[in-house]
């Protein structure tokens, strides 16, 4: 099993900027592609943006592309998600995933992730 554990979650006003961090144990860090989705109320769960585990080949959701950066750090195991000029509409609950590389970085469904954390609240006021 693969333990997932996100924090820096928060409020912040609009334009502001938040940064996420995923802990991840139990497996070989490498050996997974990550990724972060959000949910708000009354909403499904949406892919925000992903990274593989190795060469980090980075892929984001068209509608956050140039605002947020997904990064990684092998050595410590933990992946981030850098969110800039923030919006009311980016208020949700956001979630790190997990799954094998050798699935497509492209299958942003979230029936393709096995592993998932329990997610930390991002509010933003406006």
């Amino acid at each position: 099993q693969l333990q997932l554990e996100e924090s820096g979650g928060g409020t912040v006003q609009a334009g502001g900027s938040l940064r996420l961090a995923c802990a991840a144990s139990g497996r070989t860090f490498v050996m997974y592609t990550m990724a972060w989705f959000r949910q708000s109320p009354g909403r499904e769960r949406e892919f925000v943006a992903a990274i593989r585990g190795i060469g980090g080949v980075t892929y984001y959701s068209e509608s956050e592309k140039g605002r947020f950066t997904i990064s990684r750090d092998n050595a410590e195991n933990t992946v981030y998600l850098q969110m800039n000029n923030l919006r009311p509409e980016d208020t949700a609950v956001y979630y790190c995933a997990a799954k094998v590389n050798s699935r497509s970085i492209f299958d942003t469904s979230h029936s393709d992730f096995d592993y998932w954390g329990q997610g930390t609240q991002v509010t933003v006021s406006s």
